[in-house]
């Protein structure tokens, strides 16, 4: 998930805006033409992109686009409730790192740590949690305001199906939604294998917000009561019915 915090310094400038801050669109051109070694890692903020908008982000188009492939690929980031902690390819292969004759590793573990580590229940191993998950679907809708369908990434990837951003931005919305949703079947994947919380017509319907999710099942980990961040998913509601 490191790797991907990167995709959340995104923003636009609609050119209406600019107009309206002579003294700061006259310092960012002196900007982009004055200190170009400050600027060949970034997107380039000189280019209009739809609309006419500039575009001021960390990661310029091919940087995102092998950034997307990688999150994209469902054996690696992309689970079918959102985008994960941990690659799941360390469940076959952990990064193991040996100092001092000790061995430390970094396995994908997709619901509780098996490490005391932090308290000895809070892992960012695999789950998905809320509030990154949410943030990654505003940082795609940011860059589609710029790229439009300039820009499409295949999602998810080697499937051949080809979306632009906003459409990224929705399917990911879907799967973080489909923790709470009934599946075919009539059961939620956040209650698991409770079969009480799944079927009791005293609990079926009380969904509860947990802290994170596990990365696979998509079954609620960690305390129940977070609304606070996962509370996020009825604003993903909402936009999808909009």
């Amino acid at each position: 998930m490191v790797g991907l915090i990167p995709l959340f310094a995104v923003s636009t400038i609609e050119p209406e805006v600019l107009d309206k801050l002579p003294h700061f669109k006259r310092r960012l051109n002196w900007f982009i033409a004055n200190r170009p070694e400050l600027i060949e890692n970034v997107s380039c903020m000189r280019t209009p992109g739809m609309g006419e908008r500039r575009l001021l982000a960390v990661a310029y188009r091919e940087r995102l686009e092998k950034v997307l492939k990688v999150m994209l690929d469902e054996s690696e980031f992309l689970s079918p409730y959102g985008i994960r902690a941990v690659s799941r390819f360390h469940k076959d292969n952990p990064y193991v790192l040996h100092i001092n004759g000790d061995e430390h590793r970094v396995d994908y573990e997709p619901a509780e740590s098996s490490s005391g580590l932090f308290g000895g229940n809070s892992n960012w191993r695999g789950p998905i949690w809320f509030p990154v998950n949410y943030l990654l679907v505003e940082s795609l809708q940011k860059f589609h305001h710029y790229y439009g369908d300039d820009l499409k990434i295949e999602c998810p990837t080697g499937s051949g199906n080809m979306m632009n951003l906003w459409e990224v931005s929705q399917e990911l919305s879907r799967r973080m939604s489909r923790i709470f949703l009934r599946d075919e079947n009539g059961k939620r994947p956040v209650y698991g294998e409770n079969g009480k919380f799944q079927d009791d017509p005293h609990f079926r319907d009380h969904v509860l917000f947990y802290e994170y999710f596990h990365g696979d099942d998509g079954s609620g980990v960690g305390a129940s009561h977070q609304t606070g961040w996962t509370g996020l998913v009825a604003k993903l509601l909402q936009q999808s019915g909009e």
